[in-house]
């Protein structure tokens, strides 16, 4: 999906990190409680630095909801959290995005007219009204939506199997997107097989599959990934495993099946979070995640060894262009009473995503975890 984001002045483009650092600290001073800035698990060290709160895109956006105060949420992710964010909070408060090209290509995998296109293309072959939809956190508001309207609802990788439970209470099958790997290594973990599935190509004929597999699919799985977790490969856990036969390997949900069968743990970002600080003093532990994630587990527990599972190293290509720069050019402008890069959903949409979001809510009691800080006294984090 494209997105059109003007070139930064010169003035923060040639700055230096202490420059950068000086703007940052001065614009957030002078902005006070007015704003309210949020910094992704998989954000640059120099962004989150400056975030108020730290955690998982949801969860952030449920802190920003709880922040009235806050006339501006300053979101240091990618586009789909700063939707969800809009969707959450109240009218008076506007949600930015430091840079319009920080998208998510799993995200893009699928869009509204895809799905839409796919419903209906199922709708000719199954009963519909016995599908549930359900979508990944990891999705436009647009997508959201469409789950609320349709009696689906949200999942993040810390409730998915919770959500699907749910889910064949109500249908006999699930259309799961845009990530097929959340679902299926879900599924399996529910102890369904790979028989029970089938992968929806949206750019294929009716997913690329006969009537037949779409009637027989308990789990119709959208053609789409993350790309930086399906990077990650059994050669790379059997490569750490013979330099480090005592080794732990933590693998996130959104890496294929094949590595997530043969780590010796799985789960979500959060839980990755818990994994390593629960393992013992002197443990060597590879992690199939986020680069940025890695290091910054790494140099909070010093003395544990935590390294990447894949040694070439590869970033959040779009999580990464939110740098210092563009932070800087947001708050000066906020300060001058210019709010750029504003993220809005509109109200139909707002009304249906929250629906959904609303039953994920619903079936889980809870919420993920998310750390809040004081970046300005280098505080502890604290679980919220």
């Amino acid at each position: 999906m494209l997105r059109l984001q003007s070139p930064l002045p010169d003035r923060y483009r040639d700055a230096s990190p202490d420059e950068l650092a000086s703007m940052i600290g001065a614009a957030k001073a002078a902005l006070g409680d007015r704003v309210f800035i949020l910094g992704h698990h998989y954000q640059r060290d120099e962004v989150m630095t400056w975030a108020d709160a730290r955690g998982d895109s949801y969860r952030l956006s449920v802190l920003a909801q709880e922040r009235p105060e806050a006339d501006y949420i300053v979101f240091c992710g990618v586009h789909f959290m700063a939707e969800s964010a809009d969707v959450l909070t109240a009218d008076h408060q506007a949600v930015v995005l430091p840079d319009l090209n920080a998208g998510c290509s799993m995200a893009d995998m699928a869009d509204l007219d895809e799905v839409t296109e796919a419903w209906e293309a199922l709708g000719e072959v199954i009963d519909t009204s016995r599908l549930v939809p359900i979508t990944y956190m990891n999705s436009s508001a647009a997508l959201k939506a469409f789950v609320g309207r349709n009696g689906g609802a949200v999942c993040t990788s810390t409730n998915a199997r919770e959500i699907l439970e749910w889910a064949f209470t109500r249908g006999d099958r699930v259309l799961f997107f845009p990530d097929q790997h959340l679902g299926r290594n879900t599924g399996i973990a529910m102890g369904y097989g790979h028989d029970d599935m089938a992968v929806w190509n949206p750019r294929l004929e009716l997913g690329g599959l006969t009537e037949q597999t779409v009637r027989d699919a308990t789990f119709l799985l959208w053609k789409g990934h993350c790309s930086v977790h399906q990077r990650f490969s059994p050669a790379h856990v059997a490569a750490f495993r013979a330099e480090h036969p005592d080794g732990i390997v933590i693998a996130h949900p959104e890496c294929a099946h094949e590595v997530c069968s043969i780590a010796d743990q799985v789960g979500s970002t959060d839980f990755i979070i818990k994994a390593v600080a629960a393992a013992p003093a002197g443990a060597t532990i590879a992690i199939g995640t986020e680069i940025h994630l890695v290091n910054r587990l790494a140099a909070e527990t010093p003395d544990k060894t935590v390294v990447s599972l894949d040694p070439l190293v590869c970033p959040c290509s779009t999580m990464f262009r939110i740098d210092a720069p563009h932070l800087a050019w947001i708050l000066e402008n906020l300060v001058e009473g210019r709010i750029l890069n504003r993220i809005t959903v509109d109200p139909d949409t707002t009304e249906w995503a929250k629906v959904a979001l609303q039953r994920m809510l619903d079936i889980t009691q809870g919420n993920p975890v998310a750390e809040v800080r004081d970046p300005a006294t280098d505080s502890r984090a604290l679980p919220v």
